[in-house]
């Protein structure tokens, strides 16, 4: 996505916006360097730049000067400018992270409640945030990020089985995430804050187009395009946990047989019982299937693995590559593997759900969509 600025009346706030991403993406960077990228004049770069250093968001360095004359000041975003709080919410437990603005996890909290009602989990967010919020590490807050399981809003499959957050249909996810928090509140599915997360601190920073598959206690995952996620009609674009994979096979709670997280998920795995090199051995035909269909759909740079699964299974799935057959993605001249793993398996969709809050108010790659965004409610 190319970042580039507006000379209408009613741009500031959006100039404002891609100036930041701007400094986030490219810093140490000048001036200069902002509004020739960008597309807006210097003095207009240089107002919008004073207003961001008075208030903390980024931060100006003079170099030593190596010649004649005294060189630009360079400028960066100031980690400590302000704070995010993501959370995690899974059958497994709840997660919440007070994340810098650099992508840092500054301080973060676990609580292990298994399948938590979404009473008992909003209580548990509304300890931890208020924890979080009085660590002394804690600076301004934007806001908070809720990322859960989807697929949202679809009848057969939201909130239905093990593998999501059964028995939050028709709960304002939104508005109890506001109420429990007191802060700006932001809604995702963990597939597509993973995604972002990765986007912005991880691997997304050197490539642009590339799937993250998720896995966790289900299967999921999402295609980031040009450094945006695809969202599809609905926002579930990319959800490949219900794909047919054994015709006749295990029934789903989707009302559906053989989909292919009863397989190939952190519950399936636990539901064998089975030693991992075997389950791994046992699951690698459904692996590289999965592999072939992303690639032929999508045509990825490469496949990120990631979710909330152990490091060392992660990586071990990932070599599962090597047995892979031709897809539209075999090429010789790859940059990447067809598979990587993640840079932050654990904390991808914390941080990624953090940044919903951050970049909803302040980044143009984000903002609008989040602002005018309604996912989180089922209703």
């Amino acid at each position: 996505m190319t970042l580039r600025g507006t000379n209408q009346e009613t741009g500031r706030p959006y100039n404002r916006r891609i100036v930041l991403e701007s400094i986030r993406l490219h810093g140490p960077t000048t001036r200069g360097e902002i509004a020739r990228s960008v597309g807006l004049t210097v003095q207009t770069v240089s107002t919008i730049v004073r207003e961001l250093e008075e208030q903390g968001l980024i931060l100006s360095v003079q170099k030593a000067p190596e010649g004649r004359g005294i060189p630009p000041s360079t400028l960066t975003i100031n980690p400590e400018g302000g704070h995010a709080v993501g959370i995690h919410v899974t059958p497994l437990g709840i997660e919440a992270a007070l994340v810098n603005l650099r992508g840092d996890v500054v301080e973060s909290l676990r609580r292990p409640v298994v399948n938590a009602m979404p009473d008992a989990a909003f209580a548990f967010i509304k300890e931890m945030v208020a924890t979080l919020k009085a660590s002394p590490r804690c600076g301004r807050l934007f806001g908070a990020g809720l990322a859960l399981p989807g697929p949202f809003d679809v009848e057969s499959m939201s909130f239905v089985g093990s593998t999501t957050m059964a028995g939050w249909k028709n709960v304002d996810i939104r508005q109890h995430l506001a109420d429990a928090t007191g802060l700006p509140a932001f809604i995702e599915n963990d597939m597509a804050a993973a995604a972002l997360g990765e986007q912005l601190y991880g691997l997304g920073q050197q490539i642009s187009n590339y799937y993250y598959l998720f896995f966790s206690v289900g299967l999921g995952g999402a295609m980031m395009h040009d450094g945006s996620v695809m969202g599809g009609a609905w926002g579930n674009a990319g959800e490949i946990g219900h794909i047919p994979a054994v015709p006749n096979g295990e029934p789903c709670p989707c009302g559906n047989h053989g989909c292919l997280e009863r397989y190939l998920s952190l519950e399936a795995f636990e539901r064998r019982g089975l030693p991992e090199a075997e389950w791994v051995a046992e699951i690698a035909p459904f692996f590289r299937n999965v592999v072939r269909t992303i690639e032929n759909l999508f045509d990825p740079e490469t496949i990120v693995l990631g979710g909330l699964a152990p490091q060392p299974l992660v990586r071990e799935l990932a070599t599962l590559v090597d047995g892979l057959d031709t897809s539209i993605s075999a090429r010789a001249n790859r940059a990447l593997p067809r598979v990587v793993v993640a840079s932050d398996c654990q904390h991808s969709a914390l941080r990624g759900a953090a940044a919903l809050a951050v970049f909803g108010v302040l980044s143009p790659r984000f903002g609008q969509m989040f602002e005018t965004s309604e996912k989180g409610n089922s209703e």
